[in-house]
């Protein structure tokens, strides 16, 4: 544990030494199996509640916590967002998922001490044709981010990236809301924008790890806060929006996705 408690850092930003990815590499195994779990068994007519359920328990078979679970006073083990939620849904057994649906499901997982994070969209049934290429556009974002990820390029040459790709495809980028460094704690520096102008932000070192996380919305980007639960975050026009979100540790010889 001696590697884990030293950390480096170029300015606020955590460097992690090679054990320390090595902890987060094993933590993210487990969130990817969690996920798995969860692709394997989701369907129409399944609570929100059931998924916070199996990700609770398949976590802790495998010696693992879920992190978001009364992070800053989160409720519950994992956040499900349905259609028009951009983020931090909180599971209920109210809410049945439904034929032509879409959900994130965003699983977090602490592994002796290592936080990792992942996130999947899942099609429920039938869903309409401009839900689906919402849908792979947000997954094909996350890979035009990756091709950015280079030793001591500029982090915002990611952002810029996707923000143009999501642009050239006809939609918007969430831009107060964006991903960040995890690894030793859930949420770290720096703070990883998708709106970002190409060239600037902090320089990529090898040895930080932040999470590739996007939220595309098919109309406007703008948003609002449930005021009844503080977290619950909704597009503002009631249009779908759709994420995927990986994480990404930079190498010396360029970037390792950790989870998936």
């Amino acid at each position: 544990m001696r590697g884990k408690k030293r950390v480096i850092k170029v300015g606020n930003v955590p460097v992690k030494s090679r054990e320390q990815i090595e902890g987060i590499r094993e933590s993210g195994k487990i969130n990817t199996m969690v996920l798995d779990f969860v692709e394997e068994h989701i369907k129409a007519g399944i609570s929100t509640q059931e998924i916070d359920d199996w990700v609770r328990k398949v976590t802790a078979d495998n010696g693992a916590i879920c992190a978001p679970y009364h992070y800053e006073g989160f409720p519950k083990s994992v956040c499900t967002s349905v259609n028009s939620v951009i983020c931090h849904g909180i599971p209920s057994k109210d809410e049945i998922l439904k034929e032509g649906d879409i959900i994130n499901v965003d699983v977090s997982t602490i592994y002796k001490g290592y936080f990792s994070d992942a996130s999947r969209m899942f099609c429920i049934g039938n869903v309409s044709a401009d839900k689906k290429r919402l849908v792979k556009t947000a997954k094909e974002a996350i890979q035009v981010g990756l091709m950015e990820v280079k030793p001591f390029a500029p982090l915002g040459n990611m952002g810029h990236a996707i923000h143009m790709y999501a642009k050239s495809q006809g939609y918007t980028v969430v831009e107060e809301i964006g991903g960040h460094g995890v690894g030793l704690e859930f949420h770290e520096d720096p703070f990883v924008s998708y709106v970002s102008p190409k060239g600037s932000g902090p320089v990529m070192v090898p040895g930080m790890v932040f999470t590739i996380e996007p939220m595309i919305n098919m109309g406007s980007p703008e948003f609002y806060v449930d005021a009844k639960n503080g977290w619950t975050v909704y597009t503002e026009d009631g249009m779908p929006s759709a994420q995927w979100e990986v994480t990404v540790a930079v190498m010396d010889d360029g970037y390792e996705v950790l989870t998936y």
